[in-house]
Parts: structure tokens; sequence; C-alpha cells
């Protein structure tokens, strides 16, 4: 099983992949830049609710000068969820939206760079591999429970996410149910009609 910082870097290079995606898509490349953001949104923000009901709280657990770092992690994670929350179903031929990706993908690059280089390198070092697979079990745990959308009014600290996180998913996954079963109702409507 992977350690806790490579699941999470993991995370960040498929989201990087879907950055670099959106910035070499046309500008009349509306529906794939509207999926591509739907990805975006999707994986932040279960990586979003992993870090803050698993990483984060071990963290600050177990390295005694990290509170600062988590703290800024928090409130940068809080900025994302009300950007994503703003991207959430926002038409793309709108004219902020490639301004709102744009300000998104700078606020996550410059969040995973402060991970990566600062943050992560402290924590290997205080916690080691045991610890780091330990909590890497813990947060794959939390990935399959976890908010499929931004919910920036949420708790983002235990022990208040650890329950609405969980809800928030269960709705997620409720909303998406249901969106697909009105979008294959409409795909029937539209047959019989041809």
């Amino acid at each position: 099983m992977p350690d806790a910082i490579t699941l999470l870097k993991a995370d960040h290079k498929r989201v990087e992949a879907l950055f670099k995606k959106f910035e070499k898509a046309g500008d009349n490349a509306h529906k794939t830049k509207r999926d591509l953001v739907d990805q975006m949104i999707e994986e932040l923000s279960v990586h979003a609710a992993v870090e803050e009901q698993v990483f984060y709280p071990a963290l600050r657990q177990a390295v005694p000068d990290a509170d600062d770092d988590v703290l800024e992690g928090l409130e940068e994670h809080h900025v994302v969820k009300w950007t994503l929350s703003e991207l959430d179903g926002m038409d793309p031929e709108h004219e902020r939206f490639k301004a709102k990706v744009t300000v998104l993908m700078e606020s996550v690059r410059h969040h995973v760079e402060e991970e990566e280089s600062d943050m992560f390198p402290k924590v290997r070092e205080a916690l080691g591999r045991k610890a780091l697979t330990e909590i890497g079990d813990a947060m794959e745990q939390a990935r399959k429970v976890a908010p499929t959308r931004p919910h920036p009014r949420q708790p983002d600290e235990p022990p208040g996410n650890l329950v609405a996180g969980p809800a928030a998913a269960a709705l997620d996954k409720a909303r998406k149910a249901g969106m697909d079963a009105v979008e294959r109702g409409l795909k029937a409507v539209r047959s019989r009609r041809s």
C-alpha cells in the first residue's frame, strides 16, 4: 500500500494533467473544457476532504511545528472550494469561466508547491514509512466516502468534517444519479422523435 505522501503526490499529478489539458484546449472547445473542469471539481473535492479528514489531523498530532502549515493549507483549501463551487455548473462560454479556472489553477499550483517542497519533507522525516503507510491506508478508506463536489460552508476539521463529509458524499452521489437518470430520459425522448 502506498504511503500518504505518495497518494497525495499522485493526486497532484492527476490534477496537473487536467490543468494542462485545459490549457491546451482551443478557445472554442467549450464542451471539452466543461468536462475537464467537472473532473477537476471531483478530483480536488475528494483530495481536500481526504487531507482535511485524515492527513492534516495526523500531521498536527505528530509534527509539533506543523500547525502553521496545516492552517495555511486549510485556508487555501477554503479558497479553492469556493472557486470550485462557483465553477460547478457554470456555462463554459461565460466570460469569466476561463479566468476563474486560471485563478483556480494558480491557487492549486501554489498549494501543491508548498506541500511538496516544504510540508512533505518535514512530514516524511518526522513520521517515517510505517506511520505514513498507516495514514495512507486511512486516506484510502476516507476516499471511498469523500464528497465529490465542493462544500465550502461545511467544517474542514474534525470532528465536524468527519460527520459532514460522508453525508455530503451521499448527497453528491444521489445528485449525480438523478442527473444521469434525467440525461438518459432526455436521450430516450430524443431517440423516439428521430
